[in-house]
């Protein structure tokens, strides 16, 4: 059996993205679901790993998520895969549509949670990195694990 999440768990995160992408910033938005889509979302049944969102007509839309279709479902069971509404403001999609169309960034979910009861997207406006790139944040992240190592070792 599955854990019940926490009031303001994370029910999935998307961890390739912050690998992949350079984040830039970062947004919450509220997702148009289905009821048994929530129940499927709360038992934490969702890949995000391929999911991205995109503008179209001034609207923002979460495309590729997959979310299992409820096990005690009916025949109104939802699509597993299928485009869903974000909920933002105007003027911030207008803002994060001008950024994605100017300068070529993507809007990728970094994660989904819940929020007071409410199913919640964080999403990363990111610029892709290269190979090199990803090779150096790697040594970074490398440098960084022998300091905290070498600090702690020090502190016993």
């Amino acid at each position: 059996m599955s854990k019940a999440p926490e009031q303001n768990g994370v029910l999935a995160q998307n961890r390739k993205a912050r690998h992949s992408y350079q984040i830039l910033e970062t947004l919450e938005a509220g997702i148009v679901l289905a009821g048994t889509e929530v129940k499927s979302i709360r038992n934490r049944e969702l890949s995000i790993e391929e999911a991205f969102a995109a503008e179209n007509k001034g609207e923002l839309f979460l495309h590729n998520l997959h979310v299992r279709a409820y096990s005690h479902g009916n025949i109104h069971n939802h699509e597993p895969v299928r485009i869903r509404k974000l909920l933002l403001h105007k003027q911030e999609i207008r803002k994060i549509g001008a950024r994605i169309s100017q300068q070529g960034l993507t809007l990728v979910p970094l994660d989904v949670h819940l929020r007071r009861g409410k199913i919640k997207v964080l999403l990363g406006l990111a610029k892709g990195k290269n190979v090199s790139d990803k090779r150096e944040s790697l040594k970074k992240k490398d440098a960084d694990m022998d300091a905290r190592r070498a600090m702690r070792d020090a502190n016993r």
